[in-house]
């Protein structure tokens, strides 16, 4: 079984997540360190873009723990994050008791039981990251879920367990990290956040952004690196609908890199938008600031 994770300070984990290649800062290091150590949720909210989820994805990597991403989206409710019952098995199941005889009057109490065999159980992110807890949770997106299912996950994640009728209460026998994302389209409940230790993620300094993209994609030159980080972050205070992220940083220099490009200029920043921007009138404008940015 893997051990819990116990980090003993903000560096460990800092170091660690380093490791993975995702690079965070002290205050970032700090309050995930404490999420680990106090067992409660972490609630991470920012710009799309700017590595939330992949903080999950690093936590589980570095510490070697197995990760269960629950995706949110509008109309989700329990049962698809917690568990289902495998009514085509439990069907056949069924059959197969009929064929040897064993339905009959006496027999339907011990038959009714038998489909509900932990055999039959589908677990959900929820009920399988309790399960195979000590492990991650992430709950990605939690703004686009709606105040019922807000409800139900502030009710799992102040006990760590769950009742299912008809086979008990299942509990974690350690809590998992949970990390919550939220692209605040919508503000979340006090409760839910009152139950969490909370963290924006900003979009990083020109330096920290540098040393992230070389640490991701360590394949690109350090000259069109810095040249792609200069540019990105120019073009976030240029009005876009949707500012580029880390993610659509990291993703257009691996593009100009396979280009064969080692210095940016505006034919190949032309050609290779379709990474950095998802936005017709966003490609528009970074048109525009491009000419004025790579001429001048």
């Amino acid at each position: 079984m893997t051990s819990p994770p116990d980090p003993a300070s903000p560096d460990e984990v800092g170091d660690r997540l380093r490791t993975t290649g995702y690079l965070s800062d002290p205050a970032l290091a700090t309050v995930t360190f404490l999420a680990m150590r106090m067992q409660r949720p972490l609630l991470v909210e920012g710009e799309p873009g700017t590595g939330k989820t992949a903080l999950a994805e690093a936590i589980a990597s570095s510490f070697d723990l197995p990760l269960v991403r629950l995706q949110c989206y509008e109309g989700i409710d329990a049962t698809q994050a917690l568990y289902d019952w495998d009514f085509p098995r439990q069907i056949l199941h069924l059959r197969a008791l009929e064929a040897t005889g064993r339905v009959d009057p006496a027999l339907l109490p011990e038959a009714e039981k038998s489909l509900y065999d932990e055999r039959f159980l589908l677990a959900r992110p929820v009920l399988a990251a309790l399960q195979r807890s000590p492990a991650v949770l992430l709950v990605d997106e939690i703004d686009r879920a709606d105040d019922e299912f807000e409800a139900f996950l502030l009710e799992v994640l102040s006990t760590y367990q769950v009742s299912i009728p008809e086979l008990g209460t299942v509990a974690a026998a350690t809590p998992p990290v949970v990390v919550l994302t939220s692209n605040r389209t919508r503000d979340l409940h006090d409760a839910l956040k009152r139950r969490c230790l909370y963290h924006w993620i900003d979009h990083p300094g020109l330096e920290r952004e540098v040393e992230i993209l070389r640490s991701r994609a360590p394949e690109v030159s350090a000259e069109l690196t810095r040249q792609v980080v200069e540019v990105v972050q120019q073009l976030r205070g240029a009005g876009l609908q949707k500012p580029p992220g880390v993610a659509e940083t990291i993703d257009w220099a691996r593009a100009l890199h396979h280009l064969g490009t080692s210095t940016l200029d505006l034919e190949s920043a032309a050609r290779t938008l379709g990474a950095l921007v998802k936005y017709r009138e966003d490609g528009q404008k970074v048109q525009q600031a491009l000419d004025q940015l790579l001429r001048s």
